[in-house]
């Protein structure tokens, strides 16, 4: 199943998105799971299929991103946070800062988890129970914020509005049967700046959520962001960042294609649904 969130006569719903395009809508939610109507949906606008609980997301999870940012392989996930607010749709712009303003926007395709059920103290082995299906995300980043306007943390730099484009659908565990097998690229105007694989991970999704739900509660809702591989603009030579008229797009093998266009802050920019 594919699921995605939409508009349809201004109110939100969910449906399931089928091989021929046509949606047809859904009975349930998040956490208590969905079940298909099999009655046919016009979709409005698609929203990012899922408002999330919380963001979780990994630096340094894959192995030659590692080895082009000159650091070695953690001991450990190396874990920070999104808050909710930086939350973009599928198609809706991502917004430069301009009030403390950025000239170093990066990109970062990234596998995303979504989790179904709670979990806490959860297993390697029991962790595919408690997910409820896999999206694209990109993990904007302002890296003068993240390296150097953060006092050593990187949520300020990763945490501005629009800074986390999710969808465009929660593609179910049934559709993967490896999420740590799958091709995955960022697409900048229409060159390809990222090419790689979720079995270059240094920490696998299992392991992931072991680990995050350690001693640790993580909600029905929580997104994890599993990190990026090698590629991205800060480690190019010369370095590429985001520019106003930018579009950029996240592709990931079995769930399809994020894009969004890229835009400067204004006063009145306004974010939500």
């Amino acid at each position: 199943m594919k699921i995605i969130r939409f508009f349809k006569q201004n109110k939100e719903a969910f449906g399931n998105l089928h091989d021929d395009n046509h949606v047809t809508l859904l009975e349930g939610d998040i956490a208590s799971g969905f079940s298909d109507t099999g009655a046919l949906a016009t979709v409005g606008k698609i929203l990012a299929p899922i408002i999330p609980s919380d963001i979780l997301c990994i630096g340094l999870n894959y192995k030659r991103h590692a080895t082009e940012t000159g650091v070695l392989p953690p001991e450990h996930p190396i874990l920070f946070l999104k808050n909710t607010g930086s939350l973009q749709h599928p198609g809706g712009p991502v917004i430069l800062p301009r009030k403390l303003r950025s000239e170093k926007v990066d990109y970062e395709c990234e596998l995303a988890v979504v989790l179904g059920k709670r979990c806490h103290n959860v297993s390697r082995d029991e962790a595919h129970q408690h997910i409820l299906g896999y999206t694209c995300a990109n993990d904007i980043s302002a890296r003068d914020w993240q390296k150097n306007g953060g006092g050593g943390q990187w949520c300020r730099g990763k945490t501005f509005a629009t800074f986390c484009p999710l969808g465009p659908v929660i593609t179910t565990p049934d559709e993967i049967k490896n999420p740590n097998k799958l091709s995955l690229k960022t697409i900048l105007n229409g060159q390809i700046m990222q090419e790689g694989n979720t079995d270059d991970m240094i920490f696998d999704v299992p392991t992931l959520i072991e680990f995050l739900s350690a001693s640790t509660v993580l909600n029905p809702g929580t997104v994890i962001l599993t990190g990026t591989p090698h590629g991205v603009g800060f480690a190019r030579t010369p370095p590429v960042y985001l520019q106003p008229g930018d579009e950029v797009t996240v592709e990931i093998e079995g769930i399809g294609r994020l894009t969004n266009p890229v835009i400067e802050e204004t006063d009145h920019d306004v974010h939500g649904d």
